[in-house]
């Protein structure tokens, strides 16, 4: 199997800025960049910080945008599940989210970075289960 999608630069480049946008979060509202809780804090009925939220979802949904809008290039990607696995996938996602109490940013970006025992235990779990599904559909199913 070759790697020809490999973009080190890109992938370094993608990973700085999800750093300084953990930091400036935190820096100026005190709060851990996890998508899952932010999701869940712009959802909520309650709460009066609904408004940054909303923006720091929003840009990341911005990208998507701007290559549906077909002014970024649209990258080559084939799946290799259909609609209803990867719908089904995305579910169990967030099924674990909730019972992790939090996500892969929340927890292997900015619990990491915090030395946070809890978020090693739940980064370990991801990147086991990460491989394990990767390795039955590439090498059993």
């Amino acid at each position: 199997m070759e790697m020809d999608n490999f973009t080190p630069l890109s992938a370094t480049a993608g990973g700085i800025m999800i750093g300084i946008s953990a930091i400036m979060l935190m820096a100026s509202l005190g709060r851990i960049a996890g998508i899952s809780g932010i999701l869940g804090g712009a959802l909520s009925l309650t709460g009066g910080d609904r408004g940054w939220r909303v923006a720091f979802l929003a840009g990341l949904l911005l990208p998507g945008v701007v290559v549906l809008a077909g002014i970024a290039p649209r990258p080559d990607i084939d799946f290799v599940a259909n609609g209803w696995l990867l719908a089904l996938a995305g579910l169990l996602v967030g099924f674990g989210t909730r019972l992790g109490s939090g996500c892969t940013s929340g927890h292997g970006v900015c619990g990491l970075a915090r030395f946070s025992k809890r978020s090693l235990a739940a980064t370990a779990t991801f990147m086991a289960f990460g491989v394990a599904t990767v390795f039955l559909i590439r090498h059993i199913l």
